[in-house]
């Protein structure tokens, strides 16, 4: 089939691949210059399936209400909420019992499980040298930091993950860059877990795609889809005279923009952006930085080694300005690199050396995402991944050609396709 693709990023560029693997001619279109400049571009980069899980959850609207008084809080709502944003924490509320939160679950365990597998296929097959390291370490800095954890051990229990409660010396056995000068009661050691970069693997699995004939159109911006005609394209590239291109099947994975672009087909998504915030830097000297990825429990951040670079990463923002970077945000970042690593990172006084940055994750009110037919002919979905795009990716692409192939994919994916959406009206 002749197939486009609209985005490119890792979720868009990890399903051309395999359309191309398959076969089809796809052609991918993206606003951008490159690939993965923007939700993909500098996030932590942690793969640990076990930890996937929804963010509607039992007990998290309580969490999220005493985090609005917290200064290092790890979810925030800002000023001005929209109408879309409000709505939005109205679905999202109402998915936050029980039952739909342990649905929800298995179904984006099992697409994350089966998602590390594809990763390390690809990753080994294509010989795909990015900047990757095993191991995560989640760090408890106090006892009731442990107590808090107890639930999302009893996931990873249930889930079969391997992991080890140790102390705060065994921690500092595996991570010996530790401040020595920070108390701490101890982590969760999870062996099997990983961080990689995920904009690297981007580039370098397009670079693999070109060589399969996907052609990418970059600076390119796509117009909602024609219920008339759904499956042929309004292109306007910089430069040139918009145009019209027919294709068999077109892909969505164009993130937030996905919304608009589906709508006139009377598909309506309810996405919202949960922005997250990264600060980047060249390492000062190894022995002073992480060997992999940790997670300090209490303010939900990520310190991950990048090959020369330790990333921060961490927040959940709804609501505010999408391009206004919140100092304090900013500034969590920085305190928790300084707590556990001081020495890591070349921090000038001016920052120049430093790379913040803050993104938009495109999130369904209920956790997982959607992919697959549309009802519309023609018309393919893969989007919705929110906070776990990189560890959800190569896994959904997988699954969408195969769905596209007339194929049943390697794994159960019920639960993620577009008749979810009926319960979150």
């Amino acid at each position: 089939m002749k197939i486009a693709v609209v985005g490119a990023g890792i979720i868009g560029v990890t399903t051309a691949y395999e359309l191309a693997v398959d076969g089809h001619q796809v052609t991918v279109f993206e606003r951008r210059g490159a690939v993965a400049e923007e939700t993909s571009f500098a996030n932590a980069g942690v793969v640990a399936p076990g930890a996937v899980t929804p963010w509607a959850a039992p007990g998290m609207p309580g969490k999220v209400a005493r985090y609005l008084f917290s200064r290092h809080a790890p979810v925030r709502l800002c000023l001005p909420l929209t109408s879309a944003e409000i709505g939005w924490m109205w679905k999202w509320w109402r998915a936050c019992t029980l039952e739909t939160y342990l649905a929800n679950r298995a179904r984006m365990q099992r697409l994350a499980f089966y998602s590390r597998e594809r990763l390390h296929r690809l990753t080994e097959d294509l010989k795909l040298e990015y900047d990757h390291t095993p191991g995560y370490m989640v760090l408890l800095r106090s006892e009731n930091d442990s107590k808090l954890a107890q639930p999302g051990l009893q996931v990873l229990r249930d889930a079969g993950v391997a992991f080890r409660e140790i102390d705060a010396a065994q921690a500092r056995l595996l991570e010996p860059a530790l401040n020595p000068d920070t108390d701490f009661l101890g982590a969760v050691h999870l062996p099997d877990d990983e961080v990689g970069n995920c904009r690297q693997f981007a580039l370098l699995l397009k670079t693999q795609a070109q060589r399969l004939g996907v052609d990418f159109e970059f600076n390119s911006t796509v117009a909602p889809l024609d219920p008339a005609a759904p499956s042929t394209l309004r292109i306007a590239a910089d430069g040139a005279q918009p145009r019209q291109q027919r294709f068999d099947a077109v892909v969505i994975c164009g993130a937030l923009e996905s919304a608009p672009l589906l709508r006139p087909l009377g598909l309506k998504l309810p996405l919202a952006a949960v922005h997250g915030y990264s600060i980047s830097a060249p390492i000062r000297e190894p022995l002073n930085a992480p060997r992999s990825a940790l997670m300090d429990e209490r303010y939900k951040v990520a310190i991950s080694r990048l090959g020369n670079r330790v990333r921060v990463a961490g927040s959940a923002e709804i609501g505010g300005s999408p391009t206004a970077r919140r100092p304090a945000a900013i500034q969590t970042l920085y305190k928790v690199l300084h707590d556990w690593f001081p020495g890591a990172a070349q921090i000038s006084n001016t920052g120049a050396a430093v790379q913040e940055w803050k993104g938009a994750r495109p999130m369904l009110p209920d956790g997982p995402p959607v992919l697959g037919a549309t009802g519309i002919p023609g018309v393919w979905i893969n989007i919705g991944h929110g906070s776990s795009g990189w560890a959800l990716a190569c896994g959904s692409a997988r699954a969408i050609a195969d769905l596209m192939g007339g194929r049943a994919p390697d794994l159960d994916i019920e639960g993620l396709g577009v008749e979810r959406l009926t319960a979150l009206r």
